[in-house]
């Protein structure tokens, strides 16, 4: 049995467990779109990844916009290989629960994309968001290129402003070049498409504003 201490830190590499080679087998195709689950994606496409509490409700919250080409979940920022979801839930892999964005920026920007994660959060709880409770549900930016990464430190400047003025506490979120992405479980893919009434656990902080970047 693995203590909540241990759900709220995160693993060594040498106290992490070891995985496997074999990738998770996911469906071909996105099941609300029809779109692709795994590359090559078009051209014409660029990938955000976030964590922001259980993936379920995130993933849904951008296969809804606009621009959006796939999305999918799985498993990132942590050590061991292809983990499964029971293993990321004792805490001892170091993932997170994040969600891949395929988007295309001619239709929605990646600064749209960031407006939309940090609405839709609380980013200033730490290891936890709302009653989930654990390193897979910290807040997370994973950048792909230099641009993704001053567009997240930015934001994340302006949104810690507007929060210390309704009183909130500082922003938790990690923001790091993207690590390998592990597929979670086919069952997890577009979960609440399948499930319409399914555990969502978005919860935001009620603070908006008009992110000032490009």
């Amino acid at each position: 049995m693995f203590s909540l201490d241990k759900k709220i830190e995160l693993p060594t590499q040498e106290q992490a467990l070891p995985g496997r080679d074999e990738p998770m087998q996911v469906p071909e195709q996105h099941y609300v779109n029809g779109n692709r689950l795994a590359p090559p994606f078009p051209e014409n496409t660029e990938i955000a990844m976030f964590g922001m509490g259980c993936f379920w409700g995130v993933e849904k919250i951008f296969w809804e916009l606009q621009g959006i080409y796939s999305t999918s979940v799985g498993y990132a920022s942590g050590v061991t290989p292809n983990p499964t979801y029971q293993e990321v839930c004792t805490g001892m892999t170091g993932h997170n629960e994040v969600v891949r964005v395929v988007f295309d920026p001619n239709l929605v920007s990646y600064t749209s994309l960031l407006k939309l994660f940090w609405e839709s959060h609380d980013p200033t709880q730490g290891m936890r968001q709302g009653n989930d409770v654990g390193t897979q549900y910290r807040s997370g930016i994973y950048v792909y290129s230099e641009e993704q990464k001053q567009l997240a430190e930015r934001t994340r400047q302006q949104y810690q402003q507007a929060l210390q003025q309704k009183g909130h506490g500082s922003i938790t979120t990690e923001i790091i070049e993207a690590p390998e992405f592990y597929y979670a479980e086919d069952y997890h893919q577009q979960y609440l498409a399948m499930n319409p009434n399914g555990y969502c656990g978005l919860s935001g902080t009620g603070v908006f504003l008009e992110l000032k970047c490009s």
